[in-house]
């Protein structure tokens, strides 16, 4: 599998599992204190090819795709979540099977500061997606299926609306969810 895109991962141990999986070019963040110089190779690969950013599913992976999509508009973002990303010391990109990576992979969205909101914050809040005794799990849960990592609440809603998703996706998201139980 070719991907066109440049992927930016946070290190080498990333790079080297990604081009075991698929045919790819990478940039290395080198961790959570990203230089100028690396926002700006960013920038290049962005106008030239495009890029994905795939970081770990933690605090400093968050981080770092939060620094990015904030610098450079237009990225597009892929989610693994954290189970699927560790061992029983670390969380990782490096970690996650191969499977795990392709789907991954192959659900992207892109990140845009100037999309239009789609679900108000009372909306969220009337769905139960935060402060109820089964938010945490009503959020998880939309999370996995649509492929958005392990978000807060907060978070959770920003990924929503940069999806465009509505009161009514969000619900019929959770109606399927309790069909299946």
């Amino acid at each position: 599998m070719k991907i066109k895109e440049v992927i930016v991962v946070e290190g080498k141990n990333d790079t080297n599992v990604l081009k075991s999986y698929v045919d790819c070019d990478t940039i290395e963040t080198h961790g959570i204190s990203i230089d100028k110089e690396v926002i700006e190779q960013i920038r290049i690969a962005k106008q030239t090819r495009g890029v994905i950013i795939f970081t770990d599913p933690d605090y400093p992976g968050e981080y770092i795709r939060n620094t990015i999509n904030e610098a450079i508009d237009g990225c597009k973002n892929a989610y693994i979540e954290k189970k699927k990303a560790r061992t029983s010391k670390k969380v990782g990109v490096e970690h996650a099977s191969k499977e795990d990576i392709l789907e991954s992979l192959q659900h992207l969205f892109t990140y845009d500061k100037n999309a239009q909101e789609t679900l108000s914050r009372e909306d969220f809040l009337s769905l139960g997606l935060n402060g109820g005794k089964d938010s945490a799990a009503k959020r998880e849960k939309i999370a996995s299926v649509l492929h958005l990592g392990k978000p807060n609440a907060k978070t959770l809603w920003k990924r929503l609306n940069m999806l465009q998703k509505t009161k009514e996706d969000v619900e019929h998201l959770l109606k399927e969810e309790r069909k299946s139980v």
